[in-house]
């Protein structure tokens, strides 16, 4: 089985919607998604993940499912360098993260009081068993920390949805700390993750990833990647997003 993880292309955030850009991003990737073989797609119910994946759905000529556990993974926490308000629990400076060891354990991250004040965890396995849900639909049982073939396929499903929730899902089908994948990787928009299916042994399966955050049909297009997700390339570069 071949999972394929979309991020929404270009966002407009004050009208849950895409960009102009965003819009041209969506396309790009419907050419590229059209003949990918895909069986079954589940879509955020948020607008910028569905007008993303409307032009892939139309030309595939299917229709979606809204999910959700698909939406952006909002729950909030105070932040240790934030007072007044909470902030998104998987947005941390670096500096503050990386002092606690058990942010980077996968069976640990959710344990440092902050978290577990947030009840992060709980919103976490909400997402996941979503995902695991939809995955035994398709022959895909969880058992541990890899799946049980019961009815083993070579199809392809996608997922439209939102970069956060994107890491939690790696996380899980990975077996690796969120905070990890929230802060070392960054997806752009209209971005596709690939996941494949492994068998070594007859009814024994595990997702191995062979491509992250690709954007190869926005080069083929010669439209530069957005910047949305990324924060300044050095504190100098005052027309890049700084966060202060």
């Amino acid at each position: 089985m071949k999972l394929l993880i979309v991020r929404h292309g270009d966002p407009d955030y004050e009208r849950d919607s895409l960009t102009p850009k965003g819009w041209r991003e969506a396309e790009y990737l419907s050419r590229r998604l059209e003949n990918a073989g895909i069986k079954a797609a589940y879509v955020s119910p948020l607008g910028r993940a569905k007008d993303t994946a409307s032009l892939t759905l139309k030309k595939i000529g299917i229709a979606g499912r809204e999910c959700l556990w698909l939406r952006e993974f909002d729950t909030h926490i105070w932040r240790p360098d934030v007072r007044d308000h909470q902030k998104i629990a998987w947005d941390w400076l670096p500096q503050d993260w990386t002092r606690e060891e058990r942010f980077f354990s996968y069976d640990q991250w959710y344990d440092v009081p902050v978290m577990a004040q947030g009840r992060v965890k709980e919103e976490y396995d909400w997402v996941v068993d979503g995902l695991d849900q939809v995955l035994k639909d398709h022959g895909y049982v969880r058992d541990g920390h890899f799946y049980r073939a019961v009815n083993a396929s070579n199809d392809a499903i996608a997922f439209f949805c939102h970069f956060g929730v994107e890491c939690v899902l790696l996380s899980h089908l990975l077996n690796i700390s969120p905070m990890v994948l929230w802060h070392g990787f960054c997806a752009p928009p209209s971005s596709v993750t690939t996941l494949i299916t492994e068998e070594r042994r007859q009814g024994i399966a595990y997702f191995r990833m062979n491509g992250f955050a690709d954007i190869s049909h926005l080069y083929a297009n010669d439209e530069p990647p957005s910047f949305a997700a990324r924060f300044c390339e050095t504190y100098e570069n005052s027309w890049e997003r700084h966060d202060d």
